[in-house]
Formats: structure tokens, C-alpha cells, sequence
């Protein structure tokens, strides 16, 4: 019932908008009050979780590492994955946030008659991941043609690259499909997994069926509602929230409405969640850090300053108890002086 109630929290959150955005003069709050909420809540929400991230100390060398750190001329060091200069650790990180490498080498664990504990490769989940945030950050570009005037000329490039093959009339763009399959697969290994469905939850679903709405009511709205959509009136729109000038056309269909309701929702949902992995990433103290602590000392600040005891010292402190006790000393006990005879 986990992704029940998160369909049904997305499809709340269509239903208002879509009568909400029929009501006379509401079409103001949907179009205008609610993207600027949004837009605060993420930009402040995102804000505020990295400077939490960033400011808590990191008393350890933690680097996960699964090669050969650097040691000896003569041993091979593996620089990817222990890296030991920042400039390997860039290397490292590209790789990480461009490629999803670690994804690649992701494995699953099943068990079979025996019983039998077996390893298998599980890079359909690597390449569909892969499909699906490429493409959810294309279309992110390809929008801010929406809010730019003029539209600068890469992204006039992308949005042709992006139709170059042209599956249909109107065009449906290769990341809209990409995005729509990538999601699907994901919600499919969810649901159909029966170790990732017993520890996904709430949050695991709503984000993913929201992304799925996201995604369903664009492509509806290029596909299904075009004669509705008025795109000069959506550009005005667009640009007038930028400009802090918006001007709200009554022609604007309730889907498009729809659309932008469930794209604040994300927004404001973002900072809040675990998609804040786009940021959290950066800031991993397993990935960021250099596997230099054969070279390095790494000392907790939160340890007191102890002052170091000598065993000679202790010896010292504790004689007299450690021979009554019959413990070995290095030391033996000095001779007592004789007490002074009275005059």
C-alpha cells in the first residue's frame, strides 16, 4: 500500500490544480504565488541542507577505496580509486557524478537451491539511471527557453538535437521518452524486487510518481493538448517571472496549470527528500577525501588533550600499591628512613 498512498498524494496534488486553475482569479495563484513559493523554499531548503552538510566536521579519513593505495615506487598505485592529490580526487568524483561508476559495478545478491548465495551484474540499473538523469537534465535546459529572450543559441541547439530524428507530428523529443522509460524501470524495480520493495517507502514512491506525472502531462500537453496550449502566452509568463514583471494570459489551458503545480511541488518536496543526493554527492566524505593516511596523520579535534603518562611515570605514581600487590616493578621501593631518635 506504500505506493498506493503516493499515487494518490500525486494525483491530489493534479485534482487541485486542475479545478483550482478553473476558478476565476485563481489562475494568479497557480501561475505566479506558488512558482515564487517554490523557488524560495528550494533555493533556501537546498541552501540550508549543504550548509548543514558542510559544516559538520569530518574527525576521520573515511575514503571508500577498493585498489591499491600509494605505497612503494615499485607497487602500482591505483589513482581512481585511492586517490592521493586533490587532483586525483577530482578525477575520481568526475567519474562518479558524469558516469555513475560505482552504479556500474553495482551487483545483486540472490539465493538459489542449496541454499546458494550468488553475485550477479545489475547493469540494466546503471543504464537505465543513466538514461533517465540525462535526460531529466536536458529537458531542464531545453525549459529555460521558456524563461530567456532571446534564447541563447546552445540551448537553440539542444532542443534541435534533441528532435533531430523527429518521432512523430508534433515532435516527441528523445528525452521525453528516455525520461518516461528510465522512470518506469525504476518504478518496476521497486515494485517487482522483492528485496528493494521491502525497504522502499513512502518516500521512495511519491518522488517517482511525481517525476512520472511531471513527464505525462508535458508530453500530454505536446501530444494530446496542443490546440489548448498556448505557447506565446507561456513564454510571456515565463519571462515575466524572471523579470519579477509576470503577466498571467486567461487563454492558458488548466493542463499546463497541472504541469507547473506538480513541477513546485517537486521543488519545494527537493530539499527535503532524498533527491538531495544531486547536492549531498559533492560534499561525501567517502568520495572527497584523499587516501593519504599513510602520509598524513588524521586527529580527531572532538579528543581531549591528554598529556602523555609514561609507563617510568606511572610506575612512579603506583609503586608502593604494586609490590604490596606482588605485581613486578623495575624499580624497587627506596629504604625507609629511619625515624630521628627524641633528644
Amino acid at each position: 500500500m506504500k505506493y498506493v498512498y503516493s499515487l494518490g498524494a500525486v494525483i491530489a496534488l493534479m485534482l487541485i490544480a486542475w479545478f483550482g486553475s478553473l476558478i476565476p482569479g485563481m489562475q494568479y495563484f497557480f501561475g505566479v504565488a506558488v512558482p515564487y513559493l517554490a523557488i524560495v523554499i528550494f533555493l533556501g531548503g537546498f541552501a540550508w541542507k549543504i550548509w548543514d552538510w558542510a559544516k559538520s566536521p569530518v574527525p576521520f579519513s573515511i575514503q571508500t577505496t577498493c585498489g591499491q593505495a600509494k605505497s612503494l615506487d615499485f607497487i602500482p598505485h591505483n589513482r581512481l580509486e585511492a586517490p592521493n592529490t586533490n587532483t586525483e580526487v577530482i578525477a575520481r568524483m568526475a567519474l562518479e557524478i558524469l558516469t555513475f561508476r560505482s552504479l556500474f559495478r553495482h551487483t545483486k545478491a540472490d539465493v538459489y537451491a542449496g541454499p546458494k548465495l550468488t553475485y550477479e551484474s545489475a547493469k540494466w540499473l546503471w543504464l537505465f539511471a543513466l538514461i533517465f538523469h540525462y535526460s531529466f537534465l536536458v529537458i531542464v535546459i531545453r525549459h529555460l527557453r521558456l524563461f530567456l529572450e532571446p534564447v541563447p543559441a546552445p540551448i537553440v541547439w539542444l532542443d534541435w538535437a534533441d528532435s533531430l530524428f523527429e518521432m512523430g507530428l508534433p515532435t516527441l523529443y528523445l528525452t521525453d521518452a528516455g525520461l518516461l522509460i528510465g522512470l518506469l524501470f525504476l518504478f518496476a524495480r521497486r515494485l517487482f524486487t522483492r528485496p528493494v520493495r521491502y525497504m522502499s517507502l513512502f518516500n521512495d514512491y511519491f518522488p517517482l510518481f511525481l517525476l512520472l506525472a511531471i513527464g505525462i502531462t508535458g508530453v500530454l500537453m505536446r501530444m494530446v493538448f496542443r490546440g489548448g496550449i498556448d505557447i506565446a502566452a507561456i513564454k510571456a509568463m515565463g519571462v515575466g517571472l524572471v523579470t519579477f514583471s509576470p503577466v498571467v494570459s486567461p487563454d492558458i489551458s488548466a493542463i499546463f496549470y497541472v504541469h507547473l503545480f506538480l513541477v513546485c511541488a517537486l521543488l519545494i518536496y527537493f530539499p527535503f527528500s532524498k533527491l538531495m543526493h544531486l547536492g549531498g554527492v559533492f560534499l561525501s566524505p567517502t568520495r572527497n577525501m584523499r587516501n593519504n593516511t599513510r602520509e598524513v596523520r588524521h586527529v580527531n579535534p572532538w579528543n581531549p588533550d591528554i598529556k602523555p603518562h609514561s609507563y617510568a611515570a606511572y610506575e612512579d605514581e603506583f609503586r608502593e600499591y604494586m609490590v604490596e600487590a606482588g605485581i613486578p616493578v623495575e624499580k624497587e621501593l627506596e629504604p625507609q628512613k629511619e625515624a630521628a631518635e627524641p633528644a
